[in-house]
């Protein structure tokens, strides 16, 4: 029998809170009216030397270390259905892996989530030229996007709440997107042990903006091996296939029918060696389900992964239009995570709540135009139980 999701997690809570330790810094590791207040360390320096840090957060169970170095998570910990914690996402060690790396490890990514085909799109008749790194395309904001950039950080407790609010302005011009960029993008615990990201940004010019995540989960624990028996529900009829450069070729196509179809909750690994051409392009899944919801007032229940061996599961709500599920196909063996064990093909996957690939370039697709005046806000929630 699985035990109550919040009888594990209180419970996990209250067995490690005294056997933690979140680190060294400033900070004080008080208590606060809900988890543990959030502590500061120093977790790295860069060249030009400026300080990395890592705040730790602690709320209804779950735990979560976040570098202000790209708004990257670099741990996130949830107790196992007999209460034992895991580190469930993928990540370094050390800063140095962060700075050489190009896997986006779970960063914040801006200015755009996902590609831009021929790292280029037209607003307002301007056509604008973007960093190219990832072929002819623009990915994830481009060579130096919000993955790559110090965050500041300001810690904060709210009621029950404990969380962070990171801060980033990204000037214009910056990878060749154009307006000066304010953005501010807040992690939140909750005392049931949610996680919640809520995005804004405003511009002082017309600009695109698409901001997600790029958390890796193995809900096994990273470096525990294959995801591909996790099991996976979307609540997505239809996905966005793509062209040999992984940008979408505007078309919606059916799920039904097809390895694409996860309306029923199935293991990732069942359909991922099928030979359907989409799989043989991309090495696996790395594709755009278009939610059934659309984009809604408010995050709505879109997702749930589970690892049937240790009983997590993950539920993923978020106001976004569409989520790309990437089931880790690059992953190649050279990099090593915290476990001192390497990821190969398939040891982690990412749930990227965003808006459509590409979407710039594709009239049909949700808009991601931002003017001055308006408000880019989104939210996704994620909420654990075993």
């Amino acid at each position: 029998m699985e035990l109550n999701r919040r009888t594990v997690m209180a419970g996990a809570a209250a067995a490690g809170l005294a056997a933690t330790t979140l680190g060294t810094g400033s900070a004080q590791a008080a208590t606060g009216p809900g988890g543990r207040k959030p502590v500061k360390e120093v977790f790295g320096t860069l060249a030009d030397g400026t300080k990395v840090y890592r705040w730790s957060l602690e709320n209804g169970g779950t735990r979560l270390k976040v570098l202000s170095y790209g708004g990257i998570v670099q741990s996130l910990e949830i107790p196992d259905r007999h209460g034992r914690y895991a580190n469930v996402s993928l990540g370094y060690d050390n800063l140095a892996a962060y700075v050489a790396g190009t896997t986006f490890f779970g960063a914040t990514i801006g200015r755009y989530g996902n590609r831009i085909a021929g790292s280029r799109f037209t607003l307002d008749g301007k056509q604008y030229q973007l960093s190219v790194n990832d072929g002819v395309n623009s990915l994830h904001g481009g060579a130096k996007g919000f993955n790559t950039k110090v965050w500041d950080i300001e810690p904060f407790t709210s009621g029950s709440d404990v969380g962070l609010h990171l801060y980033y302005t990204s000037v214009d011009g910056e990878m060749g997107y154009p307006g000066t960029l304010k953005t501010k993008v807040t992690f939140t615990l909750n005392r049931h042990g949610d996680w919640r990201i809520d995005y804004e940004a405003t511009t002082d010019r017309p600009t695109v903006v698409n901001l997600t995540n790029h958390t890796y989960y193995n809900l096994a624990g990273e470096g525990s091996g294959s995801i591909y028996d996790h099991e996976l529900w979307l609540a997505a009829r239809r996905y966005t296939p793509t062209d040999p450069g992984l940008i979408p070729t505007g078309e919606q196509a059916r799920v039904a029918g097809t390895p694409f179809d996860f309306s029923r909750p199935k293991p990732v690994g069942r359909d991922i060696r099928t030979g359907h051409p989409q799989l043989v392009t991309a090495k696996g899944y790395d594709h755009n389900f278009v939610l059934d919801k659309g984009v809604t007032a408010r995050p709505e229940h879109m997702a749930t992964l589970r690892d049937p061996g240790s009983g997590r599961t993950l539920k993923i709500f978020t106001d976004q239009p569409g989520v790309q599920f990437y089931s880790g196909n690059f992953l190649d063996g050279t990099l090593v995570g915290p476990s001192g064990r390497t990821y190969r093909q398939g040891d982690g996957l990412c749930l990227e709540t965003q808006h459509f690939p590409d979407s710039p370039n594709h009239a049909s697709f949700p808009s991601t135009v931002l003017r001055p005046g308006q408000t880019y806000r989104t939210s996704t929630i994620h909420r654990f139980s075993a």
